[in-house]
């Protein structure tokens, strides 16, 4: 049984997935967003954002409006009840978890602490 049969204790919102449809329409071919927890940043843990052609068989599918994010079985424990979400601000554009296991985070909003 893989995790996506599992479970679906994340989210990926509607400005999200309307980007990640994006970048795989600018690249000419279907792209998911693979978000990962790392060890490491200024608070402990960092999420990691990367472009993917294929799920691992043990990656919780996220779907939303045709978009797909993936999240490995390891990072599921920190991300769970978290929505991705993509922001547009002055500063930039980015992915960004909205994790509520997170007691804090850094102003860059990359890396958080449990």
């Amino acid at each position: 049984m893989t995790v996506a049969s599992l479970t679906t204790d994340v989210t990926l919102s509607e400005p999200a997935a309307r980007r990640i449809r994006a970048i795989g329409a600018a690249e000419g071919r279907p792209v998911m967003l693979r978000v990962a927890v790392e060890g490491g940043g200024c608070s402990g843990f960092q999420y990691q954002f990367d472009l993917v052609e294929r799920a691992e068989d043990d990656d919780l599918i996220v779907e939303r409006d045709g978009a797909r994010a993936l999240v490995d079985v390891v990072s599921l424990a920190l991300l769970k009840g978290s929505e991705i979400d993509f922001v547009e601000e002055l500063v930039g554009a980015q992915f960004r978890v909205r994790n509520p296991n997170a007691k804090s985070s850094c102003g860059c909003g990359v890396s958080f602490s449990i």
